[in-house]
């Protein structure tokens, strides 16, 4: 159940931090905007770091593949495409489908086994789920 909370204080997050976004690249200009939320996002990680785990950052060498490393990197275009997708559609619209995207994705790593994920097997009510969230993202963009 925690679980839950958390996914949903996550989802709210995003949205808000999508809007802080924007409105900061308003001001600056995109990457400025994004290189200030990484920054921010390393300060807070770090101070987190001093106040809890400790753990060495050596044992990052022993990640493998190594391309799941590439987090951050990721990271850093999820919020250049936060920022123009909220910027050109608005909010809402950006969001829903940010979140369908998630979705398809999440689930076709599922299907697939990739990136290390437990292999699934195909179940039509989660497809149908889906195409449901694809008509409502339809019907919620026109009038």
């Amino acid at each position: 159940m925690i679980g839950f909370f958390i996914a949903l204080i996550s989802g709210a997050l995003m949205s808000i931090q999508g809007v802080f976004n924007t409105q900061v690249t308003k001001a600056s200009g995109i990457w400025v905007a994004n290189a200030f939320v990484q920054l921010t996002a390393l300060l807070v990680c770090l101070v987190a770091w001093l106040f809890t785990d400790r753990s060495s950052f050596g044992t990052l060498l022993k990640v493998e593949p190594k391309y799941m490393l590439l987090g951050g990197a990721i990271g850093a275009f999820i919020t250049y495409t936060v920022i123009r997708g909220m910027e050109l559609l608005g909010p809402a619209r950006a969001v829903m489908l940010i979140v369908i995207s998630q979705l398809i994705v999440a689930y076709v790593i599922e299907l697939l086994g990739w990136f290390g994920v437990e292999k699934q097997p195909l179940e039509w009510r989660k497809v149908l789920g889906m195409l449901i969230a694809i008509v409502g993202v339809v019907l919620f963009k026109y009038k």
